[in-house]
């Protein structure tokens, strides 16, 4: 028998270190691969201190906490094994595996001891971020209202707290899990004995010690609960209320002073034979639990706030509302009055003729559909979205809408066609938002393939290399040309010759690339040289999160042309769940939906209730390069990230102004604050406790139902201001009501960037709300009569969105209205309707509308056969000048050029006046 039994631990010994050692070599390998790829893609992208600063720290959290639960876990054992080391394992006594009892746990426990302290190191990786947010934590400069604590705390400090807490508790409870077996096993525990002696001698002062850690570290977990009261759900508002502060915070102090006692009462246990002593406490504890933390909490609750809430929770109120509107940003929201007059007349729209013309006739809807249908060219182009900027075009401040042709379908007959030969997308299309062509069809600034511009702005780099629709991976710099777009019956090729991509100039290269991507042509095709390049995380959003995964980022990306060259701006979001008192953006679907797109449920996916648009990332689509810009520098949060990240973060001053000059403001943000201020633009508590002035989106139809406004971007001058600039703006109607009560801007240009205003209507008139105006547009019998007609000859008839545009101290009101064929996919857009005071009229364009209400300037001449020179004594080339300006005329008011319109109209008073005197 002891031969056997000698021959069987000579062969474990070599076997299972053996074993141990390949099995982590084969669990290792693939990821100290990717982390070798991973590191030449961040040195590629020129943030590699960004990248060692993660991973060091993940490597060095991961060591250290697979030594300390190991060593821990080993170190209980060991005290186990020698204070049970005259006793015998009994599960396996008086059976054929008795001759292994002593030997078989001595390779069993490494192997536990292992596969733990593997599982915990892997889920502790993910602490590198709360640690270095505590070593570089900033303060608010503001304390909250309980605790007296800098809100910094709560943000950067607590949570390592509450890790460290949970860390250490499974520790413990690692280290009885390791021991207790080993007792049970060997007889040290047994209930044989009654419950009063059922463990004794070493084994149970080694138990009893951990069980006092763990009772010690539950009084610090009660205590650390205390600050989670200030996130409370259980008031009126979130954040502590009257029952959290007078009930529950004292149940969870006293909470924290009887765990403390428990672990004191188990350590005298010590001294005594049996566990009664520490029984009696866990008895108190446990009713001591039950009355403290939940029945006298119930108790106030119930028979004390409820009867008088309001008097009892106003404070509490009070405190919700004043730190929501500082997480949102909305303590500076500029709130004025808006009289709505209704006196607008022509000269108005003269004088605001900037407004005017960038007024949006375009739904992004049905024109991304009109760019598919018109620009795609090929079918393995996509135009994903439609995207809403401004430029100053010819001279002229104009809004436009733009959207990028990118390669989403290219031909996968090959694996060279799919990764070397189609490898980017080409050029963008560019439309005003107001000229439409006489076949209903947007007018194309910029378009065709490759782009011709009709403007003063040139597409002077096309290729789209990194998008929102490149999410493969692809090679350049190879000894095959790339397909560069089609060019009539063949197709014109092109070599790239950006920075883009990691250079692939070795065999260790292609090797690892081969093996972390799967594909073996990578290392065997004969097309790589040594300029050869991968291009991977090519997906815009994807490239940023690698680089800075802590920043929340926007769902709509969009393209611009900057000094001929194509870039993609990504809005970046410091966010925080931690922020006292502050009501969470996951809650606040109270009064009604989210709007446009759905893209901020993507940003609040997670929750929080803490927001700042801290962070500009600008994207090359050819080379890929990021720039990470600061515009938000008092956010203590990316202050906190800069000290982290040093050589990430570029300061506002660096900004180029032709890159600043298409900042604007968050589309999902905005739309965030507006929902929040639907209900925090009450200041009062009470009347916020009531629900008093509770607001709601107003509602449009759109394609035979009925949905929320989504904010939009407009060029306009705002009241009191010298001069036109680009705002993203919302009305607000009342809950229950379809009147207007008020409306929000979100300004974008230059110094006032960020600045968010509020102008509130009269309430003691009626201001017509959207869904009023929809229903004044179905009750006009020539409008109702008109559309119903389209609908049913074939066509379907699209109702665009129904812009509130102020003017002024005025209200303008316009639909377009889009007709598609059934059969078809090419909307046009067929009629302008336009609404102001009680007139609302339904003409082919937006200058005809206008003219319908507010009526020509001057009335003009009917045009009049040329006569023959000497006819009558008046002069053909005076008659045909007076023909070809007040052609000018016409068309620079079907343009909506009201400047140039004025201009052409004196100039033909003059040739008339001439005509007269003739």
């Amino acid at each position: 028998m002891r031969s056997r039994e000698r021959a069987f631990y000579q062969r474990a010994t070599v076997i299972l270190p053996v074993a141990v050692v390949l099995f982590i070599l084969l669990l290792s390998s693939g990821t100290l691969l990717h982390l070798l790829t991973e590191s030449w893609w961040f040195d590629a992208v020129g943030f590699s201190s960004v990248f060692w600063t993660i991973k060091l720290w993940q490597i060095a959290i991961w060591i250290a906490t697979f030594a300390i639960f190991a060593l821990f876990m080993w170190g209980n054992y060991a005290i186990a094994a020698r204070v049970t080391r005259y006793s015998t394992y009994r599960l396996l006594e008086s059976n054929k595996f008795a001759i292994y009892a002593q030997t078989i746990p001595k390779y069993v426990v490494p192997v536990v001891i292992f596969l733990i302290s593997l599982a915990a190191a892997g889920s502790s990786i993910g602490s590198w971020e709360t640690i270095l947010k505590f070593l570089n934590a900033n303060n608010f400069g503001e304390n909250d209202p309980i605790f007296n604590l800098d809100l910094g705390f709560y943000i950067f400090q607590l949570p390592l707290f509450e890790n460290l807490f949970g860390w250490l508790l499974g520790l413990i409870f690692c280290g009885l899990l390791v021991s207790i077996p080993i007792y049970i096993l060997k007889g040290s525990i047994s209930l044989e004995r009654g419950w009063q002696r059922f463990i004794y001698g070493g084994a149970k002062t080694h138990i009893t010690l951990l069980l006092a850690a763990i009772a010690l570290l539950v009084g610090v977990g009660f205590w650390l609960q205390r600050y989670e009261l200030l996130y409370s759900q259980t008031g009126v508002v979130a954040g502590a209320g009257y029952t959290d502060t007078h009930a529950r915070l004292m149940g969870l102090s006293v909470m924290s002073v009887i765990g403390i006692a428990l672990a004191v009462l188990l350590l005298l246990s010590l001294r005594q034979m049996s566990f009664k002593l520490p029984a009696y406490g866990l008895g108190v504890y446990v009713l001591a639990t039950i009355l403290l933390t939940t029945a006298y909490p119930g108790f106030q609750q119930n028979f004390i706030v409820e009867p008088n809430e309001l008097q009892k929770e106003k404070p509490y109120i009070k405190n919700n509302i004043a730190l929501t509107r500082k997480a949102y940003h909305l303590d500076k929201v500029q709130r004025q009055s808006y009289p709505a007059e209704g006196d607008l007349d022509r000269q108005d729209l003269e004088e605001n003729q900037t407004t005017i013309r960038n007024i949006r006739l375009w739904d992004y809807r049905p024109l991304l559909t009109s760019y598919g249908q018109l620009q795609e060219i090929r079918p393995y182009y996509n135009f994903r979205d439609i995207d809403v900027d401004r430029y100053t075009i010819n001279g002229e401040y104009r809004q436009v809408m733009l959207s990028a042709r990118e390669l989403s379908n290219a031909p996968r007959n090959s694996w060279v066609s799919e990764r070397l030969k189609y490898t980017h997308g080409y050029g963008l299309v560019m439309s005003p938002v107001n000229v439409v062509t006489p076949q209903g069809l947007p007018e194309l600034f910029i378009k065709d393939i490759p782009p011709v511009s009709e403007i003063d702005l040139e597409v002077e780099r096309s290729g789209i290399y990194y998008g929102q629709e490149t999410d493969n991976y692809v090679f350049t710099g190879t000894s095959t040309e790339e397909f560069d777009y089609p060019l009539g019956d063949r197709n014109a090729k092109t070599m790239y010759s950006g920075e883009g991509g990691v250079l692939m100039e070795s065999f260790l290269k292609r090797l690892a690339y081969a093996m972390d991507l799967g594909s073996l042509k990578i290392l065997i095709s004969p097309y790589f040289t040594d300029s050869s390049r991968v291009h991977y995380y090519r997906d815009i959003e994807e490239r940023v999160g690698r680089v800075a995964p802590f920043l929340r980022l926007d769902s709509d990306p969009y393209i611009t042309l900057i000094n001929g060259e194509l870039k993609w701006a990504i809005e970046g979001y410091t966010v925080s769940d931690r922020f006292p008192y502050s009501e969470p953006v996951s809650s606040i679907n109270r009064a009604g939906t989210f709007l446009g797109r759905g893209g901020s449920q993507k940003l609040i996916s997670g929750g929080f209730n803490y927001v700042r648009n801290s962070v500009k990332v600008v994207v090359d689509a050819y080379d890929g390069s990021m720039d990470f810009y600061t515009v938000d520098a008092e956010d203590p949060i990316l202050a906190t990230y800069r000290q982290i990240f040093p050589d990430l973060f570029e300061p506002q001053e660096t900004v180029p102004p032709e890159v600043k000059d298409h900042f604007r403001y968050p589309f999902d943000l905005f739309q965030i604050q507006a929902q929040m201020y639907l209900s925090y633009h009450m200041s009062d508590p009470e009347v916020f406790y009531n629900r008093e002035d509770l607001w709601r989106f107003p509602n449009e139809n759109y394609q035979g139902s009925q949905r929320p406004v989504s904010p939009y971007y407009i060029i306009m001058r705002l009241p009191e201001e010298e001069q036109e600039e680009f705002l993203l703006i919302l009305p607000f109607t009342p809950v229950q009501k379809d009147n207007m009560i008020a409306w929000m801007a979100a300004r974008s240009d230059k110094e006032d960037y960020g600045k968010l205003l509020l102008y509130e209507f009269p309430k003691q008139e009626l201001i017509f709300g959207p869904s009023q105006i929809e229903a004044r547009i179905n009750q006009n019998p020539e409008i109702s009569e008109q559309l119903s007609l389209w609908d049913q000859q074939g066509s379907r008839v699209i109702r665009g969105n129904l812009l509130v545009i102020p003017i002024e101290k005025s209200l303008l009101y316009i639909e377009p209205i889009y007709l598609r064929a059934e059969q078809g996919e090419l909307p046009e857009l067929k009629r302008v309707i336009a609404s102001y005071n009680e007139q609302v009229v339904m003409r082919p364009d937006l200058q005809s509308s206008l003219a319908a209400i507010f009526g020509e300037e001057k009335a003009t001449p009917a045009a009049r056969p040329t006569p023959t020179d000497g006819e009558a004594g008046v002069p053909a080339n005076l008659i045909q000048q007076a023909q070809q300006t007040f052609d000018r005329a016409q068309q620079a008011a079907r343009e909506g050029n009201w400047a140039e319109y004025g201009r052409q109209t004196a100039e033909l008073e003059k040739i008339l006046q001439q005509l007269s005197e003739q």
